[in-house]
């Protein structure tokens, strides 16, 4: 019993290391089929990744190929970016004319004396009476001579409030040129930077710009923003009409000088205004009393007198007054300059591309008023190209006449509305932001 006892034993015992053995077995399979299993996904999803990056990528590549050849659409040729701060100036002004009723408009076109403006025999400050003129009827411009200025304070004052109660941007304008013409300096409110003769002769362009930027400097600190100046004349030798107000006879040196001035006083935001268009250089006769002509013939002035305006003109000259010579032998007839299409809109715009503002001389003297009222020489004027008209003998009635004209037609509206985007393109030019 206890052999058959010990055989059971020894036969389960053999049967559980057999059990064991085939667990063992079982589970070492199913782990190395778990674990090829495994590496075989891993390896499976790492294909498939690889195969969708491939993909992707020559994806891409025939993207890029497809950029490459496709052809490029040029702009059309004439196309050009327009400049933001021009583009933003035009609107403005175009904005501010749209805005405008027709008198405002012809009163914009006429630069006068706070005389003209209020009726009163001396101005001396800008007190309610300019106010309602100017709101009632916003000029373009007031020009200021020595009987308007006492002191610097009573300047400044005038200047500050003309400009503040005027319904548009106004320009205040002055003869400073230098010398015996020099309505601040003789008041003994500047220095007076002297003679342009005597630039002249030292032949030294820095000393004329010095000139200019010192004259600008004190004027704009008064207030004003326009000086008619420089002297543009090429003088004769011997002439006393324009005399030690010119630079002198050469024209190369001239022009120099006159861009010169022109840079200075535009440096210090004073526009310069050249004069005397086309030019009185070689006439003895003085337009303040008369009418004053010259022989010249077209070649004669584009030798010795246009040079120097177009030196100006390169030098970005605001202004260009244009006198009430008669040149016969250009025009063919004895028509003023100041009144003439031939020298303003042909000569002075088409010939020398003058885009600036052109305005008359003093519309007051014996020249015109000899032979035109008020109204026919203003509505001349604007009809040959000119912008503003200076000092009218008779303001009311040489605005009357120009609102007349656009009313019966002689003149568009359309032509009023050039000469004031001219005009509020230099008044507005500051204002504008960059």
């Amino acid at each position: 019993m206890l052999d058959d006892e010990m055989e059971r034993k020894i036969f389960r015992h053999k049967r559980r290391v057999r059990n064991q053995i085939i667990s063992y077995v079982v589970l070492g399979i199913f782990l190395i089929g778990l674990i090829t299993g495994g590496f075989l996904g891993i390896k499976k999803l790492i294909a498939v990744i690889q195969d969708k990056k491939q993909a992707k990528e020559e994806e891409q590549i025939e993207d890029l190929s497809q950029e490459e050849t496709q052809p490029m659409v040029e702009a059309p040729e004439e196309y050009a970016e327009p400049e933001s701060d021009t583009d933003y100036l035009s609107e403005t002004v175009e904005n501010c004319i749209a805005a405008m009723p027709l008198e405002h408009k012809i009163a914009g076109l006429f630069m006068i004396t706070p005389e003209a403006l209020t009726d009163m025999d001396t101005v001396l400050k800008a007190g309610d009476t300019t106010r309602g003129k100017l709101e009632e009827r916003p000029v373009g411009g007031l020009i200021y001579f020595s009987k308007n200025i006492q002191s610097a304070d009573q300047l400044k004052e005038m200047l500050s409030n003309t400009k503040n109660w005027s319904t548009y941007p106004i320009f205040l304008g002055v003869d400073e040129e230098g010398g015996t013409v020099s309505r601040v300096a003789e008041k003994g409110l500047a220095d007076n930077v002297g003679n342009m003769a005597d630039i002249g002769n030292s032949g030294d362009t820095a000393a004329a710009r010095d000139a200019g930027a010192a004259i600008g400097g004190y004027l704009a600190e008064y207030g004003f923003n326009v000086d008619f100046a420089p002297v543009a004349d090429v003088i004769t030798e011997g002439n006393t009409t324009i005399g030690n107000r010119s630079f002198g006879t050469d024209t190369a040196a001239v022009a120099s000088m006159v861009s010169s001035v022109v840079e200075g006083l535009q440096s210090q935001n004073v526009s310069a205004c050249m004069k005397h268009f086309p030019g009185l250089g070689d006439t003895s006769q003085d337009t303040h009393d008369g009418m004053a002509s010259t022989d010249k013939t077209l070649e004669d002035f584009n030798q010795v007198d246009f040079p120097v305006y177009q030196a100006g003109i390169g030098a970005g000259a605001d202004f260009v007054m244009v006198s009430h010579l008669s040149a016969e032998q250009v025009t063919g007839d004895k028509t003023p300059a100041s009144l003439s299409e031939k020298m303003i809109t042909e000569l002075l715009r088409g010939q020398l591309g003058y885009e600036g503002i052109v305005i008359t001389d003093a519309m007051n003297m014996t020249a015109i008023t000899d032979y035109f009222t008020p109204d026919q020489a203003a509505v001349m004027a604007l009809q040959a190209g000119a912008d503003m008209i200076l000092m009218p003998e008779d303001y009311e009635t040489a605005y009357q006449g120009v609102l007349d004209a656009v009313n019966n037609g002689t003149l568009s509206e359309e032509r009023i509305n050039e000469s004031l985007r001219r005009i509020f393109r230099v008044k507005y030019r500051d204002r504008v932001e960059q």
